[in-house]
């Protein structure tokens, strides 16, 4: 995220992510069996390398897409529900990738666990928000930082709901 709150830029741009050379991809997607993912972000992902990531099974949460039409992934109408049963299903963990929206959807049925950010060293001004707008969000304590190649910053942090 940018350093005033926002994934991607006014556009739906994300040119201005920094890549941390250091970082090793496939040992961060091997902690998961399932990502999820807003049709926003399941979108854009089919401009760049698409939706599907090996070992895990994507689901995109979307009132609007037909499942007949995206048979790579798995096109679910209520994140809320999937969310709950997958996690109350033994196996890894689950990847929320990108959605301001399902992130606040999710966080405010209690349960998102962990928070995990690389925070970018800009400022866009506007953009798609981290946290579409609602409640106050619970309380969090930050479990690890860790600095980034190119002056970024990755923050952890547990989501204590009360």
């Amino acid at each position: 995220m940018s350093l005033d709150g926002f994934i991607g830029g006014p556009d739906d741009d994300f040119d201005w992510i920094e890549m941390d050379p250091e970082m090793d991809f496939g040992n961060f997607l091997s902690q998961f069996d399932a990502v999820l993912m807003g049709k926003g972000t399941y979108l854009l992902t089919q401009k760049g390398p698409g939706a599907v990531m090996p070992g895990m099974t994507t689901y995109v949460c979307s009132r609007s897409l037909a499942a007949e039409e995206h048979p790579e992934v798995r096109v679910v109408d209520d994140a809320i529900a999937t969310a709950r049963e997958l996690k109350s299903k033994d196996g890894k963990d689950i990847w929320l990738f990108g959605g301001g929206l399902l992130f606040r959807s999710l966080m405010d049925a209690k349960l998102v666990d962990t928070l995990e950010l690389a925070v970018m060293p800009i400022a866009l001004g506007s953009g798609i928000p981290l946290l579409a707008p609602g409640s106050r969000s619970p309380k969090m304590e930050l479990i690890e930082e860790k600095p980034l190649a190119g002056s970024a910053i990755s923050l952890t942090y547990k989501i204590q709901y009360s």
